[in-house]
């Protein structure tokens, strides 16, 4: 009766000591760390350059010579206003131009002629010859204004050129051009529509949308109180919404020289980031949602442990003698989403708890770990 009390005892008490939790654990290690800095709100994927096109004065669309997804040329002619009134003027000068210069011409000619006139009159006093003083005077006078009638011809002339440039640039303005080699995203108009430039201040739906996808940059706010630690040429990584891999080939290129002042929220600055594997730029468009991580600091084969099993105040988890769970505080240095350096409080080898939102996980409770 003893022996059998004693083992129901025995058994009551082991049935009522609670179960070891199951946890994931971490064996702390050496490795890789890298501090990185991420954008605050959401980033965007741009076209290295863009250009909302529209002529500069207003009119009935006459030529549209472009259609959406076209590929396009430096200088290529888009899309053309009516302009037959400005090309009339055009011709109009060019003849101008012509009558200028056969009039410019018959005045030089009659000036040459005075001129040789009043020269032979010059030479037969110097002879001797009965040539009265003002007959000289008078064939003097009249080279003199022969020559100015040249001279106003020729500057009559160089006019007409003149108004030829302006009513050619008037017709400059009735056309759209490509600014550089891209492709049509956009086109906003149709033939025989009448379309107006935009006005001041007032930004309107442009006629042509030309991208430049030859390149392709990352746009991201990062938070004012990050960015002095972000350089030219650091290396950062690129994460896309519509793509599961991080894409890591990227460098920053541009830091923008000022802070971004918005109501209702965080201060922030401009940073773009230029992905150089043309692997990783395939299948890319404008407009995508994009993330970076930028790289300021890196630790090769330091003690690191799992950034999701660091908890508040710099506290880990810690699987200790008879499985029993202890709650430790440790000194971190850089970290990322993926791990956190240790500088000191925790030991190589030493297990961590990852699983620290589980039920039941806290210091003080035995622990098995998962397999």
């Amino acid at each position: 009766m003893i022996v059998i009390a004693l083992m129901l005892g025995t058994s009551y008490y082991f049935l009522k000591q609670p179960k070891p939790v199951s946890v994931k654990i971490y064996r702390v290690e050496k490795g890789l760390v890298n501090g990185i800095v991420a954008n605050t709100r959401v980033g965007t994927v741009k076209a290295c350059r863009r250009a909302l096109l529209a002529p500069a004065i207003g009119g009935e669309v006459a030529k549209l010579l472009v259609k959406e997804g076209d590929l396009v040329s430096k200088g290529q002619v888009l899309m053309e206003v009516w302009n037959d009134d400005l090309k009339a003027q055009v011709e109009l000068q060019e003849v101008d131009v012509m009558v200028k210069q056969a009039t410019a011409k018959q005045a030089c000619v009659l000036a040459a002629g005075a001129k040789r006139d009043a020269r032979r009159l010059q030479e037969l006093t110097k002879h001797g010859q009965i040539v009265s003083e003002n007959q000289v005077d008078d064939a003097v006078t009249l080279s003199l204004a022969k020559k100015a009638e040249c001279q106003s011809a020729k500057a009559a002339t160089q006019l007409s050129y003149a108004n030829i440039k302006v009513a050619r640039a008037a017709i400059e303005k009735t056309t759209v051009k490509a600014p550089f080699d891209g492709t049509v995203a956009e086109v906003n108009v149709e033939l025989n529509e009448f379309v107006t430039p935009s006005p001041p201040g007032i930004q309107t739906l442009p006629a042509i949308d030309l991208l430049d996808v030859s390149c392709l940059t990352i746009s991201a706010p990062i938070d004012e109180v990050d960015a002095p630690r972000i350089k030219l040429d650091m290396k950062a990584c690129v994460l896309l919404d519509a793509f599961p891999e991080k894409r890591c080939s990227g460098k920053v290129t541009r830091i923008a020289p000022y802070v971004l002042e918005k109501e209702k929220q965080a201060r922030t600055v401009e940073v773009e980031v230029k992905l150089t594997d043309p692997t990783e730029v395939e299948h890319l468009m404008p407009g995508y949602s994009a993330d970076i991580e930028v790289i300021v600091d890196s630790r090769e084969k330091t003690l690191r442990v799992p950034t999701e099993a660091v908890m508040g105040n710099n506290r880990l988890l810690i699987l200790g003698d008879n499985d029993i769970i202890v709650e430790r505080h440790f000194k971190p240095g850089i970290s990322n989403w993926s791990y956190t350096e240790v500088v000191s409080g925790v030991k190589e080898g030493e297990q961590v708890v990852v699983s620290i939102g589980k039920d039941g996980v806290e210091a003080g409770k035995k622990a098995i770990a998962e397999q």
